[in-house]
């Protein structure tokens, strides 16, 4: 099917409302706009540049858990969440009571993405992982009483107070089962000719429009962008993360979403996804620049500590998994004793590496602030 031709559904009369049952979209897609070529081809070299950072920078695994903590973060806050990126990385016991709930909701994301990733060594992505995913989501959280793990089995809405007054109103729930297997199949359909970055941005279209669970489908739906990246082969380390761009543009993003159930403009969605992806895999490329611009200048630092380098080394090596850290923290991973620690927490501040954030006179905490500009700056 040319995208040009595309339906993307139809309203459906239930009970004193209107639901948007979605076309099924497993066939192949085509298009005729030159543009897209461009953008595809712009897209796909930017994410094989990012990729390759993954496997050039050493030990990269510790550095992927902060993208995929800043993803987690950025993702929540797109649905409410307050947590700012220095309070996710403290333990819950540190953060104000009444932000515990969002911190959570953000650890429950990281958790999800873990699992994810590790089920995909033995498990396609399908709606089962899917679900798994979901249920880790929305474990002890606010959401923990709208069928963890489960498709929805009630009606749900997007905006407005109730269904009279709602912006966008999925599919009804009987319909959702069979709608998430069409989307099975097409991310699997190895009959149909689509390239990998194309069929995602039309998967997300359809989850986002198919809103199978009560809660959760925004963090869920982009979530599954890099598992989709990286089981397809197209990125070794979940390494890149939409939400970032999403946030700053998120009127053009529900936007571009309506225009393809109110215009069939699906069109204008892919080119928005494409851009999306470039953006994004770029910024990807700069974090790891300042990254290994920073390992190198650390690395360097780490030679002046003369007779302490070792433990150093090792202290340097707990910060770039745990940024944020107290010096019960650091006694506690590395088992040196709270003098040593003590000592080398100064040597660390004198030379700027750490900077204690609380103003405390006890229960300081200590940020890597180097470390965390890395992730934010462009």
């Amino acid at each position: 099917m040319n995208i040009k031709d595309f339906k993307s559904g139809t309203l459906h009369q239930e009970y004193q409302y209107k639901s948007f049952l979605p076309e099924k979209i497993n066939h192949t897609f085509t298009w005729d706009d030159p543009q897209i070529n461009t953008m595809l081809e712009n897209a796909t070299r930017a994410l094989g540049e990012l990729n390759a950072f993954t496997m050039i920078v050493p030990n990269v695994d510790m550095f992927i858990q902060m993208h995929i903590t800043k993803e987690a973060n950025t993702s929540s806050k797109i649905e409410g969440t307050k947590t700012e990126m220095d309070e996710v990385l403290v333990a819950k016991e540190q953060i104000d009571p009444e932000k515990r709930d969002d911190w959570q909701e953000v650890r429950n994301y990281v958790d999800a993405m873990n699992s994810a990733i590790k089920e995909l060594e033995s498990l396609p992505i399908s709606n089962r992982l899917i679900k798994n995913i979901h249920a880790i989501l929305l474990n002890s959280v606010r959401g923990e009483t709208k069928q963890p793990g489960e498709f929805r089995k009630s009606q749900n809405w997007i905006g407005g107070a109730s269904l009279a007054t709602a912006y966008f109103i999925p599919p009804h729930h009987n319909e959702v089962s069979e709608l998430m297997g069409d989307l099975e199949k097409f991310l699997h359909n190895e009959q149909i000719f689509v390239p990998h970055l194309i069929k995602i941005a039309i998967a997300h279209y359809q989850f986002e429009t198919i809103h199978p669970f009560l809660d959760g489908n925004g963090r869920i739906g982009r979530l599954l962008i890099p598992l989709y990246l990286v089981s397809n082969g197209l990125l070794k380390k979940p390494s890149l993360y939409l939400s970032d761009f999403i946030e700053k543009n998120k009127s053009a993003y529900y936007e571009a979403l309506t225009r393809v159930r109110t215009n069939n403009d699906l069109n204008h969605w892919i080119k928005f996804f494409l851009e999306a992806m470039i953006v994004t895999a770029n910024n990807g490329v700069q974090t790891f620049q300042n990254i290994l611009s920073l390992k190198q200048e650390m690395d360097s630092l780490i030679v002046e500590f003369g007779k302490k380098a070792h433990n150093a080394s090792k202290l340097l090596e707990m910060l770039y998994q745990k940024p944020i850290v107290s010096m019960s923290d650091v006694v506690d991973e590395l088992g040196l004793a709270k003098a040593t620690v003590s000592s080398l927490i100064k040597d660390f501040e004198e030379k700027g590496v750490l900077k204690e954030t609380t103003g405390y006179q006890r229960n300081k905490y200590y940020a890597f602030s180097k470390y965390l500009e890395a992730y934010s700056k462009k």
